[in-house]
């Protein structure tokens, strides 16, 4: 080794001995400063909450976006690639530690679930093995005590941070994250400030006119909503110049043959029906695998290719883990996707989608790239469920205006209504998911096989987000949920699910399995029967009168809440109103988001509008709280769609 390169190195081990220890510097010193060891940089390009049918490379003849499409077809681009979750707190927790939520507990987005020690930030890994690690800037990885989580993950975490602060001649692992095509920029934003932050910063020839691109199915093709939805194709369009800019930087610092570049969105499509929705168009998102020429023997799929290989974010921590050299913790269950410790495909994936800000819910999916198959749990909410962070999106105001007014065909109509328990879609025939096939005698098979793919992906994962959230929030007070969930004594997963596995399901049969759960010894297992009651027919849970009343005294407050929110609008039980004022008062702000809305969902609003205002000023209140409030006051026109109550 040349004495000036030796010199470089052992001023890495001195300066970065305050955060490696001697021995990781020492492997970097042996196998990273090595000419004839010398492994690849990574570069991590992201961006926000994007579906790959409005990219260019992906078959959008409208889109324009060249420098990704260049990317893209120079590398390796998946058609089957997708987010764990639909909101970006719960994709971002399962990118960075390379597990599921449902066995972390962070499905629900912006939560601060604790970690069990050997759980850490997946560039952690990489420092040890002598890597910098940079990330500009985004984390929101949705854990508690983030600060402590992200010092150790990163070398640096800042809107400053690149591969220029590493020592010389040290490799990297470097994540840009772009926000220019948020749901922000896309929908909630007023249309003054997108055409000052997004169509300003655009030239003449680059900006998507309203009527240059094909709308999708499911929205009403009108000028007004032309006008939102072009938002989408220009905030692509700038975020393709900014991608542009960074790829220019990091070829000018001579670093484009050294680095492999991978980039891709962190969840579908930032628009109504998409992010935070348990579908296809929530979940699948573009991404792309570049390699130099010095690292193409590293892709098995080639160079210059489209793969339908199936991938999910879990697949990333262990792919670079073992790409950089490192060893892979037993816990990242993920596949290692490329490299000498390429792992086989597998021939489905099981993802999910949990509570957006103040929008519960809860979708299991299983998905082998052509079929879709989504199990809600909640199904009583529709696909356009209140959210507040979208009702103030001018988009969401025109489509529920276009409702009201009786302007939408069945199938935008259908999204303002109850959901039923399964949708199944074929996305090969039918890539928008207009039409659900699980009724369909022809399609039996193939949903019976996947709803099996889910049950044993529930049971033999321990899903812990099958406890409402008011006791996630108990249990992570002592011990993280990932191991709590592991004590079969204390989350009999088996039992819970076999009552859950009802929720959503219409009939006698069903409902009276329901009603006897209640009477079940697990507080868990009665949550459930009350929640699947809460989607029952209204004619069938008349003959259960006495029985919902009943529950409404249950010991366990989320089961009262439900109990008391079926009574309410089944029977208008007065004492029923009483309980769901008390609980929409509760310090407890797990109770009070639960009752705040199952009331946005029921017919005669306005006994609780007094409640509600309360409730939105009760000192100390939480911005979900708050946010449903607003919500219930909105739904019935008692303060503008427009207040914007983000955090």
């Amino acid at each position: 080794m040349k004495k000036s390169k030796l010199y470089s190195c052992l001023v890495g081990i001195v300066r970065n001995a305050k955060t490696y220890c001697i021995l990781a510097s020492l492997v970097w010193l042996i196998s990273g400063c090595t000419e004839k060891e010398k492994r690849p940089n990574i570069l991590w390009i992201t961006f926000e909450d994007t579906s790959p049918q409005f990219l260019g490379v992906y078959g959008n003849q409208d889109a324009r976006t060249p420098t990704m499409d260049k990317l893209a077809n120079e590398g390796v681009r998946f058609t089957n690639a997708f987010s764990t979750g639909t909101v970006c707190s719960p994709s971002r927790t399962a990118i960075i530690t390379g597990v599921k939520t449902y066995k972390t507990g962070t499905g629900n987005h912006r939560s601060d679930i604790q970690m069990p020690d050997f759980i850490k930030g997946f560039p952690a890994y990489l420092q040890e093995v002598g890597y910098y690690t940079s990330n500009n800037k985004k984390t929101d990885y949705n854990v508690e005590d983030e600060e402590r989580f992200i010092a150790k993950a990163w070398n640096e975490s800042s809107g400053k941070a690149g591969w220029w602060n590493r020592e010389t001649g040290q490799p990297f692992f470097s994540v840009f994250n772009f926000t220019e095509s948020h749901q922000s920029r896309t929908m909630t934003e007023s249309y003054e400030w997108y055409k000052g932050n997004i169509i300003a910063n655009l030239d003449e020839d680059e900006i998507i006119k309203d009527d240059e691109f094909e709308m999708p199915p499911f929205y009403h093709d009108s000028p007004e909503m032309r006008k939102q939805f072009a938002r989408v194709y220009n905030a692509l369009k700038l975020t393709d110049k900014k991608i542009a800019q960074l790829l220019q930087r990091l070829k000018a610092d001579g670093l484009l043959g050294e680095t492999i570049i991978f980039f891709y969105a962190d969840h579908g499509e930032g628009m109504p029906r998409g992010k935070t929705n348990g579908i296809n168009y929530g979940y699948r998102v573009p991404f792309v695998v570049w390699f130099p020429e010095k690292y193409k023997e590293l892709s098995p799929w080639g160079t210059e290719v489209v793969t339908d290989e199936l991938v999910d974010f879990t697949d990333l921590a262990p792919t670079l883990i073992s790409l950089t050299g490192g060893k892979v913790p037993e816990y990242m269950e993920g596949r290692i996707l490329f490299g000498s410790e390429r792992q086989k495909p597998t021939n489905h994936l099981v993802i999910s989608s949990d509570r957006s800000d103040n929008g519960p819910d809860m979708v299991r999916t299983v998905t082998d790239g052509r079929y879709v198959y989504s199990r809600n749990f909640m199904p009583y909410m529709p696909e356009l469920r209140y959210i507040r962070y979208m009702e103030i999106g001018e988009i969401k105001q025109q489509m529920r205006e276009d409702y009201k007014a009786g302007k939408l065909d069945r199938l935008q109509n259908n999204l303002f209504a109850q959901r039923p328990p399964v949708f199944l879609f074929d996305l090969e025939a039918d890539p928008w998911e207009t039409q659900n096939l699980a009724n369909n005698p022809n399609y039996k098979e193939i949903v019976g096989k996947m709803e099996s793919q889910l049950m044993d992906e529930v049971l033999q994962s321990k899903d812990i987000m099958f406890l409402p959230e008011y006791e996630l929030s108990l249990v992570n007070k002592t011990v993280a949920p990932y191991n709590y969930r592991l004590d079969t004594t204390r989350y009999p997963i088996a039992e819970i699910y076999k009552v859950a596995s009802l929720s959503g399901y219409v009939g006698s049969n069903v409902a009276q399995q329901q009603i006897a759960f209640l009477q079940d010894t697990n507080k868990i297992v009665r949550y459930w029967a009350a929640m699947g009651l809460r989607s029952q027919n209204a004619q069938l849970l008349e003959k259960y009168a006495s029985e919902i009343r009943d529950a409404m005294d249950d010991d366990y407050p989320p089961v009262s809440v439900i109990a008391s929110a079926i009574a309410y609008q089944q029977f208008h039980d007065s004492r029923a109103r009483q309980l769901l004022q008390s609980f929409c008062l509760s310090n407890n702000e797990d109770l009070a988001l639960m009752a705040v809305n199952y009331l946005l969902y029921i017919d005669e609003k306005e006994p609780f509008i007094e409640t509600i205002k309360l409730a939105h000023d009760k000192e100390g209140r939480s911005y979900n709280v708050k946010a449903a409030c607003m919500d219930f006051l909105g739904s019935l026109g008692l303060v503008p769609n427009n207040t914007n109550y983000r955090q």
